[in-house]
């Protein structure tokens, strides 16, 4: 006997107009979508372009739109001085709010902040929010790849052993970032290998730091 669809989670289908589809599959594409060669690193912190993510967000849900949070008469809380910025996105008619202090380029709140840090802040924290539907999720946990879509891929296990040890012998973080790729990409979708690559990345990351 199948399991009962609860109603609240279907959604009309953006891309079919008309199909209802259980939201969690709509999710589960944004997961999945690699949104590597659109970022950027600063201090250490990677950050998604705004401006493709809400591409991004419009291709898969026309009718996605992002509302700034407002506070009287300022788009930002004022928490001793400094400030904090909330964006709400909405998609496939899920609102999912997100918040972000206004920093400066040493990720430290900024004192009385002017128009352009809050503005520069007020997109970062709507990129963030589109994470909280999936669209680079995996960029705050701290990972370089989303998991891959099945278990279908059969990769050879000594090429696999191999990527394992090259990763434990890497001895920069930049090192170790270019044969985890590799590696990932080498996994050919198979989510053991690649739970195995993640665990010898994070391992040797905590070690180099």
């Amino acid at each position: 006997m199948k399991d009962k669809v609860n109603t609240e989670d279907l959604v009309v289908d953006p891309q079919t107009k008309g199909y209802l589809v259980d939201r969690k599959e709509l999710i589960e594409k944004l997961l999945k979508t690699n949104v590597n060669e659109h970022t950027e690193k600063k201090n250490g912190l990677t950050y998604l372009s705004w401006a493709w993510a809400w591409a991004e967000a419009l291709k898969a849900d026309s009718s996605a739109w992002y509302k700034i949070e407002m506070f009287g008469d300022k788009c930002f809380m004022d928490i001793n001085g400094t400030a904090m910025v909330f964006v709400t996105v909405t998609m496939y008619g899920k609102p999912m709010t997100c918040q972000l202090p206004v920093m400066d380029y040493r990720n430290k709140a900024i004192p009385n902040p002017d128009a352009f840090a809050v503005n520069t802040a007020i997109m970062r924290c709507m990129t963030k929010a589109l994470a909280l539907h999936g669209l680079g999720l995996y960029i705050y946990s701290g990972d370089d790849l989303p998991l891959g879509e099945s278990d279908e891929g059969t990769p050879d296990e000594g090429k696999m052993l191999d990527y394992i040890a090259a990763i434990e012998a890497t001895i920069t973080l930049d090192e170790l970032k270019d044969i985890y790729i590799r590696a990932f990409a080498d996994c050919d979708g198979n989510k053991a290998w690649q739970t195995k690559m993640i665990a010898a990345k994070d391992a040797k990351k905590k070690e180099l730091k």
